[in-house]
């Protein structure tokens, strides 16, 4: 008989699931730019489709379907979802637009600004208090948000973008009661309106992607819904076994691979001025880490009921 495991195996275990989760995020770029000669809405579709396929054969798998038609039945959930799902396509959407085009460095920038967004949101609907040190990263965020705005003579649209959809989408997924898979067949379902229809007419009208444009390509087009949900249940594996802090930490990891893949691989500018703006927003995240590690070593843990 196997004895259960030890605090410190759950810990590295979590550990070891959030890094491949966000390292399979980081690597999101070359994937999508393996693709980049099928239109970006096109993409978008088959991923929306191809990812319910694949949730739906893991919920089956575990026999898990015992939520649906409360789910169903519930207008709450119902409109929740629909817009979490419209939020996350037109998040999927960007992205993959924004890497297929030479914006990779700005996608990178969208999710490290995403947690001090979220921050802001947690403010503005869930009347969450900031602590001085939550500030100063958020003031020092917008700087660098700024200072890029008035050197490239507009807004960065695209990490902007990025940062507000995910942040409310989490926003919405925050108050949720269904299971990060269940959710995901939620938000799919919705999709997959769309998607199928899309799939299906791009079939009849002959220039779709899908068997036409190479057996590489239509393997990665299917393969785009467990690229999905895989990191998505690693994810969800590792926020149960490891602390919040160690997650927060981890999640920077898949835009700075992000980053590296745009500069290094694609050739993208990465001139001093960008720098700047960037190191303001590193500081930023740093000063809000340090800052959250620190207040929960002064804040003891609540006793058990």
């Amino acid at each position: 008989m196997t004895s259960p495991p030890t605090p410190a195996e759950v810990n590295a275990r979590g550990t070891l699931y959030g890094v491949v989760a966000y390292g399979l995020w980081g690597f999101f770029p070359i994937y999508w730019k393996w693709l980049q000669a099928v239109p970006a809405a096109e993409i978008l579709v088959h991923r929306m489709a191809w990812s319910l396929i694949f949730v739906a054969a893991i919920l089956a798998v575990r026999r898990d379907a015992a939520w649906l038609p409360g789910a169903l039945a519930d207008r709450g959930t119902l409109l929740r979802f629909a817009a979490a799902a419209a939020l996350l396509s037109g998040n999927w959407l960007i992205y993959i637009w924004g890497v297929n085009n030479g914006f990779i460095v700005e996608t990178s920038l969208g999710y490290f600004i995403n947690p001090l967004l979220s921050v802001l949101l947690g403010v503005g609907f869930l009347q969450e208090r900031l602590r001085p040190g939550q500030w100063l990263a958020i003031v020092f965020a917008a700087a660098g948000v700024l200072y890029l705005a008035v050197r490239y003579g507009s807004p960065p649209w695209i990490a902007l973008s990025l940062a507000t959809s995910f942040g409310i989408y989490g926003l919405l997924k925050k108050q949720a009661r269904l299971t990060a898979v269940q959710g995901l067949a939620m938000e799919t379902g919705f999709m997959a309106l769309v998607a199928i229809p899309a799939i299906v007419l791009l079939a009849v009208r002959g220039n779709g992607a899908l068997g036409r444009a190479g057996v590489t390509t239509t393997i990665l087009l299917i393969a785009s819904g467990a690229i999905t949900a895989v990191p998505l249940l690693l994810f969800a594996a590792a926020a149960r076994r490891i602390p919040l802090s160690m997650l927060g930490i981890l999640q920077y990891l898949a835009p700075s691979l992000q980053l590296l893949i745009g500069v290094l691989i694609y050739g993208e500018p990465f001139p001093v001025s960008r720098l700047v703006g960037f190191t303001l927003i590193w500081v930023a995240l740093a000063v809000y880490t340090m800052e959250g590690i620190r207040y929960r070593r002064r804040v003891p843990a609540p006793l058990p009921p």
